[in-house]
């Protein structure tokens, strides 16, 4: 793993190391969903996707590319490590389509002053530090989030336009090595069921959000002011809009 603190930061738009607090970390945050896409182009293609440091970070970095969570917040969290931040990963189990399966998704805990859940790798979800042990609805970008505590496991919410809540993924706080999520990507990666290696698709935050711009298979998505927006997008053209809006080639 040679892939430098300045280098990454750089990769992500910052210049200045920002400082070890929430402050500082909703700053990071921000600056990674804006910069790397969550995109499934390797999986879709069938390339075999590591979880490694040295895979992730060389993948980000210097072939500026995106990933799913193994891979962005596998990356994201050696970051933050390397800047001064207590990390730990955490497994999640998504719920989103009434899945019930075994843990599938690489989170974060940072630890500060209070205890905070981070996340680069859920594509459109919160972008701002969440307090992990807070009950209260918190705002995110677009949207606000939930996070329930039952008997040490945790459940993530989002709010949905009739003000229900809905499950995202649930989690508890035992530390994980990237080697524990290997299984977990080989399983994803294999299973031509999942949406991963049925349609090609990449979504990032514009100017550190909550706009948006989403690419897939045959549209382009914009979300300005809170309102989304829709552009066909003709199969020649598609590696077009890849590069104008994420800088990236198949």
């Amino acid at each position: 793993m040679s892939i430098s603190r300045d280098a990454y930061l750089e990769r992500i738009g910052l210049s200045v190391v920002p400082t070890v607090d929430v402050e500082g970390l909703e700053t990071l945050q921000r600056a990674h969903l804006t910069a790397i896409p969550f995109e499934n182009l390797d999986v879709y293609a069938g390339r075999d996707v590591r979880t490694d440091l040295d895979w992730s970070l060389h993948k980000i970095v210097e072939r500026q590319r995106g990933g799913w969570c193994f891979e962005l917040n596998g990356a994201f969290g050696e970051l933050l490590r390397q800047i001064g931040f207590d990390v730990r990963r955490l497994s999640a189990t998504v719920l989103l389509s009434s899945s019930s399966g075994p843990p599938s998704h690489l989170t974060l805990e940072v630890r500060l002053d209070v205890p905070y859940l981070v996340d680069v790798g859920f594509g459109d979800s919160f972008i701002t530090p969440l307090r992990l042990e807070s009950s209260e609805i918190q705002p995110s970008g677009d949207s606000s989030y939930m996070i329930e505590n039952a008997r040490g496991v945790h459940t993530l919410s989002e709010a949905t336009s009739s003000g229900v809540m809905k499950q995202l993924y649930r989690f508890d706080r035992s530390h994980h090595e990237l080697a524990d999520y290997t299984i977990h990507s080989k399983r994803l990666q294999t299973d031509r069921t999942l949406k991963w290696s049925q349609a090609r698709f990449a979504t990032r935050l514009v100017d550190g959000g909550p706009d948006r711009v989403t690419l897939l298979e045959d549209v382009l998505k914009f979300r300005r002011d809170g309102v989304w927006t829709a552009e066909a997008i003709q199969p020649d053209d598609w590696d077009t809009e890849l590069a104008r809006w994420f800088t990236m080639t198949p």
